[in-house]
């Protein structure tokens, strides 16, 4: 007999209203589900009840998406480089600091399972993962529970910063092209996985690390088989120069000439179109042009906001009709307070409160999100959607008192009021806790393994410089 989960009297419901495309509160029903998902939303559930829980003082809402994240090296680099930054380069820390942490092939399983395991305890229930291709990625995405897109990159040149303010690049065409079809292999792998949870994304890396026909046959392999495409686009001032350079065009417009843009697209960042007060252009006309090809953004203020950087402004490109969802990126993985961010940093570029209200950013995440991928069954949650979705403890200290209980989440919880977290219907967080990953296990394995990078950094800077040059510490050791 199938498991059937029930939540009485949910204090809370986060429904989805579809006759108006929306969210809305409900309060005083009953959420039912199974591993076939949603059963009941909202009103009472008469059915056979395998598992019964109380919904007092509780919020149950629809899981989050983060449709832009990197797991690979990525977790290593925590409270080394917030301080850092190529001035020559707006500021950017990611083409001369990224590449000298390298944790190797033993750090990827841990580095994986702290991001998975951080993202599932922040609410996030789909997680699109862009890294290289590596054995144990497909093991520990399917175990993790989570749904999970998994994007090997692959490029056909590397960034290399020798002398601190100039940006050069590598090209190796054929180990590009070799990447490539390494990756679409992987994608093909993942998306015939047996857990039915797990998807593959075509991802060439960057922009301007791909040749145009690279670009061009990546989106076209991609279609041939229905999977989307997610690029690296417009996500710093120095790739924006570049392509001027190279094109004279912004990156949105060279994207779109080459005959890439659409729905299915996924652009990472994408901060500096062309109405972007950074840059030379006096145009504005890319919001218009990702809105009319119906071309997804992947927001993560986060990691930009920390180099100084910011969109201008996520309530912009929503009024344009460009559709955005939300991704974290780097670290910290943490979805809540990446929407708490993604907030603060609309109100501050668009010098209002009223650029971004709570409920569109709670949208980005979610519906959003499954837009991005081409769903209609995450995000919401409805009779028949899949069974992804949160609980939230009312009575956490952070969230009282309550009057809006996403405003209590997002502007002061985030994921200390997350209770439990489901993903088609299997329990996938228990207070705070992931159920499937060794999680604790990682987070031991992984101070080891920066200690390791960090004293082999120098290996990788071009100048040599160990770790104490690269980074200084917030102070001084005596």
């Amino acid at each position: 007999m199938t498991e059937i989960t029930v939540i009485r009297d949910v204090d809370t419901i986060v429904a989805y209203d579809a006759a108006n495309d929306r969210h809305v509160y409900v309060h005083g029903g009953d959420v039912a589900f199974d591993v076939t998902g949603l059963l009941c939303v909202g009103q009472h559930y008469e059915g056979h009840a395998t598992t019964e829980l109380s919904g007092k003082a509780r919020m149950v809402m629809p899981g989050l998406i983060n449709i832009h994240c990197h797991s690979h090296d990525e977790p290593l680099a925590k409270s080394i480089f917030e301080d850092i930054g190529t001035a020559a380069l707006w500021g950017q820390a990611m083409y001369e600091f990224s590449s000298v942490l390298d944790g190797g092939e033993d750090a990827r399983a841990a580095c994986l399972t702290v991001m998975l395991g951080d993202l599932m305890r922040s609410g996030a229930t789909t997680i699109l993962d862009i890294a290289g291709a590596h054995d144990v990625w497909l093991d520990i995405a399917a175990r993790s529970g989570a749904r999970a897109y998994l994007a090997p990159g692959f490029r056909q040149a590397h960034w290399v910063v020798r002398d601190g303010h100039r940006l050069d690049y590598e090209w190796n065409d054929e180990a590009g092209r070799d990447a490539f079809a390494r990756a679409l292999d992987f994608a093909d792998r993942a998306r015939s996985h047996p857990s039915g949870r797990l998807d593959g994304v075509v991802s060439p890396s960057q922009v301007e690390t791909c040749r145009p026909d690279l670009l061009v046959d990546a989106a076209e392999e991609a279609r041939k088989r229905g999977m989307r495409i997610t690029v690296h686009a417009a996500q710093t001032m120095a790739e924006h120069e570049e392509l001027l350079r190279r094109t004279g065009l912004t990156a949105v417009q060279y994207l779109d000439r080459l005959g890439i843009l659409g729905s299915d697209v996924i652009l990472g960042h994408c901060i500096f179109a062309d109405h972007h007060s950074w840059t030379r252009q006096r145009t504005r006309n890319d919001l218009a042009t990702l809105a009319g090809r119906g071309t997804t953004v992947a927001h993560c203020p986060v990691t930009f906001a920390r180099s100084g950087m910011a969109l201008e402004t996520l309530g912009a490109y929503r009024r344009s009709g460009v559709n955005v969802a939300i991704g974290t990126d780097s670290y910290p993985f943490n979805m809540l307070e990446e929407m708490r961010q993604a907030l603060i940093c609309a109100r501050l570029g668009g010098k209002s409160v009223f650029d971004l209200a709570t409920g569109d950013i709670f949208d980005a995440a979610t519906l959003s999100g499954a837009k991005a991928l081409g769903r209609t069954d995450i995000g919401r949650l409805s009779i028949g959607a899949k069974a992804d979705l949160l609980v939230i403890d009312l009575n956490a200290p952070t969230m009282r008192p309550v009057y809006d209980p996403l405003r209590s989440l997002l502007h002061c919880a985030a994921e200390r009021a997350v209770e439990r977290v489901y993903v088609d219907g299997q329990l996938t967080v228990d207070r705070g806790k992931p159920t499937q990953l060794d999680y604790d296990g990682a987070i031991r394995e992984i101070q080891s393994l920066q200690d390791w990078a960090c004293a082999r950094a120098g290996t990788y800077d071009p100048r040599g410089r160990s770790i104490g040059e690269l980074a200084p510490k917030s102070l001084p050791e005596l």
